[in-house]
């Protein structure tokens, strides 16, 4: 029983993470999407590249299901899922994310949590309990949250919207917004010990 509630929620918020991160694309111009936001070349629909790859390898190569997309083999792995180049349009990187999720879903849904993989990118001495449907699950759904927040964030920085989903966005009062950044860069400043 706690087996079957475990995998519904595991999956349940991967699937929402799955929706928020495509959410932050919304209304945003082509260049918006791809653009580099960070010192490290961190943009939009790279990271929903990035996920869609992160997703198609663990719950295909891992469970010996590959994925039906074509992928590079991980140990030629050169960076270029963490960006979209100028022949891939933004329509076939979302619908590559969304034919992983129909790949993923029937992995998670046939496969007990317990189900045995292997990763062959992690190193030898990693535990095989560390490699059962539940262990990548989570692996999975850790990076899927983690780049959703990178995607809440950068966007944030190109028109201000913020949030999980659309249904829950609200009005941006920016009046209240510098508001409450100049309380917080107050107390920043406050804690700063003053120097003689």
């Amino acid at each position: 029983m706690i087996d079957g509630f475990a995998k519904d929620n595991l999956h349940g918020r991967l699937r929402r993470d799955r929706k928020a991160l495509l959410w932050k694309l919304d209304g945003l111009s082509e260049y918006d999407a791809r653009r580099p936001l960070t010192a490290t070349g961190t943009n939009l629909l790279g990271l929903v590249k990035h996920v869609a790859t992160v997703e198609a390898r663990y719950f295909g190569e891992v469970f010996d299901r590959p994925s039906p997309e074509p992928l590079p083999r991980w140990q030629d792995s050169n960076g270029s899922d963490l960006w979209a180049t100028e022949d891939e349009t933004r329509d076939q990187i979302i619908e590559f994310y969304r034919r992983t999720w129909e790949h993923s879903d029937a992995t998670i849904n046939e496969l007990a949590l317990d189900a045995p993989g292997h990763v062959p990118w992690w190193p030898e001495s990693t535990p095989a309990w560390h490699m059962n449907l539940f262990a990548i699950m989570l692996h999975v759904l850790a990076e899927s949250t983690r780049h959703c927040g990178h995607a809440d964030i950068l966007r944030e920085g190109l028109d201000g919207r913020i949030g999980l989903r659309a249904e829950h966005e609200q009005p941006i009062d920016e009046e209240a917004r510098a508001a409450y950044r100049a309380k917080i860069e107050q107390a920043a400043r406050a804690a700063v010990p003053i120097k003689a």
